[in-house]
């Protein structure tokens, strides 16, 4: 460890329950790689997520993130990941993904997804750090490169992954000086994992609804067949039934009658930065200009 890094640590523990944690904490991992957002979220099957840290700056559309904290998150492949059990540390997007995330609705949608929803359009890469919390509740601190730019070497990798003890123990402490009174972001009392496995549960059985949920985050047919125990021709029979059921042709029409469904619902407000005034112009301190 060097001076510099030595720095950015002790004034990471200094911003501490202050409006300067989430770009103390973006300069500490700038230290091990560049990247050009970052965002620090809160996520719980139970209500929406807790915006700590925006460091997304102002290139993205904030239609499109209230939109994705509303109900698009959902389709997250770092959310379902932080609901589902998987295992803590640094993650590559990636390596959480299904097979056919990218070419997924959500991923192509500016509406509904702040990265796409920047000048470029795009990533090149996203990772993230999936840290357990108390009460059942997972953050995940995502660090993203726009398309311009290349991934994230397996040395920057590396040299991240280096710093999670700090990262966890840091943000683990910040959640609990900023965490929200309880009912704060619930959504009607529902849980949001029951409201989106109920997702057209007017006009399809359980098993279609239960391939929706799959082919809504991205999984391909195959993916779908082999999550569920079927044969992919079964799956595609399920794919083919739903989408005469819903009158639709593709699955981004599927993804447009997601996002009106649940956009329509009443929206909770969930609590930003912790429940804490913003900074000035709600543009995180410490990022470099673009």
């Amino acid at each position: 460890m060097d001076a510099g890094e030595a720095q950015s640590i002790a004034r990471l523990m200094g911003a501490a329950g202050t409006d300067g944690f989430g770009a103390a904490l973006d300069a500490l991992a700038r230290r091990q790689a560049a990247f050009d957002m970052s965002v620090l979220l809160v996520y719980s099957p139970r209500r929406r997520p807790v915006l700590i840290h925006d460091g997304y700056t102002d290139r993205i559309s904030q239609p499109a993130l209230d939109a994705y904290l509303d109900h698009a998150y959902l389709l997250d492949p770092f959310y379902v990941a932080s609901v589902g059990g998987h295992p803590p540390g640094l993650w590559r997007m990636g390596d959480l993904a299904p097979d056919s995330f990218f070419a997924s609705g959500f991923m192509t949608a500016p509406d509904v997804h702040p990265c796409i929803s920047t000048e470029a359009g795009t990533l090149a890469e996203e990772v993230g750090f999936l840290i357990p919390l108390q009460d059942g509740v997972t953050a995940t601190y995502s660090l993203m490169r726009v398309v311009q730019g290349q991934g994230f070497s397996p040395a920057e990798f590396e040299a991240l992954r280096a710093i999670e003890p700090i990262l966890r123990r840091s943000i683990a402490d910040e959640w609990s000086l900023r965490q929200p009174p309880q009912n704060q972001g619930i959504c009607a009392g529902q849980d949001m994992e029951t409201l989106f496995a109920a997702l057209f549960s007017d006009c399809l059985t359980v098993t279609q609804r239960r391939v929706v949920s799959l082919l809504l985050r991205g999984h391909s047919a195959l993916s779908i067949a082999m999550t569920m125990g079927i044969s992919e021709g079964t799956a595609k029979n399920h794919r083919a039934n739903i989408y005469k059921r819903l009158n639709i042709s593709s699955q981004g029409e599927l993804f447009r009658l997601f996002i009106d469904h649940l956009g329509r619902r009443p929206a909770a407000t969930a609590p930003a930065l912790g429940n804490r005034p913003r900074p000035a112009g709600g543009i995180a301190e410490g990022l470099p200009a673009q």
